[in-house]
C-alpha cells in the first residue's frame, strides 16, 4: 500500500497519462512509496468524495481556469491542490512535479 496518493486532473487525462509516467519514476528513483495517478475533471467530485481521497490534486495547466473551484472543493476534505506548473508539464518533469506535491502534502 502507498504512503501517500497523488492525483492529477487534466482535461482528458491522455498526455497527463505520460506526466505521470515520470512522476512515478522519478518517486521511485528517491525512495517514495506514492501511487500516482491521473483522471479527467469530469471526476474531481468523485475523487474528493471517495473513500481513498488523494493526500493531494495536481490540475494540469489546460484546465487552469478551473483552479480556484477545485481548491475550495478540495480544502473543505482536506485535500491540498495547485496547479502545475507549465514548464514542468511541458518538459514532463516528474521530478518537480513530484517535488511540488510534497512540498503542498508538506504544507
Amino acid at each position: 500500500m502507498a504512503d501517500k496518493v497523488i492525483a492529477l486532473a487534466c482535461a482528458a487525462g491522455m498526455s497527463t497519462s505520460l506526466l505521470v509516467t515520470k512522476m512515478q519514476q522519478a518517486a521511485q528513483e528517491a525512495g517514495k512509496n506514492y501511487e500516482i495517478y491521473a483522471k479527467s475533471v469530469a471526476e474531481i467530485d468523485n475523487m474528493l468524495s471517495g473513500s481513498e481521497k488523494p493526500d493531494v490534486l495536481l490540475l494540469g495547466p489546460q484546465v487552469a481556469y478551473m483552479k480556484n473551484e477545485v481548491i475550495k472543493k478540495a480544502a473543505a476534505v482536506g485535500v491540498p491542490c495547485d496547479v502545475i506548473k507549465m514548464q514542468d508539464y511541458g518538459m514532463m518533469n516528474g521530478k518537480n512535479v513530484v517535488a511540488a506535491a510534497d512540498a503542498l502534502m508538506n504544507g
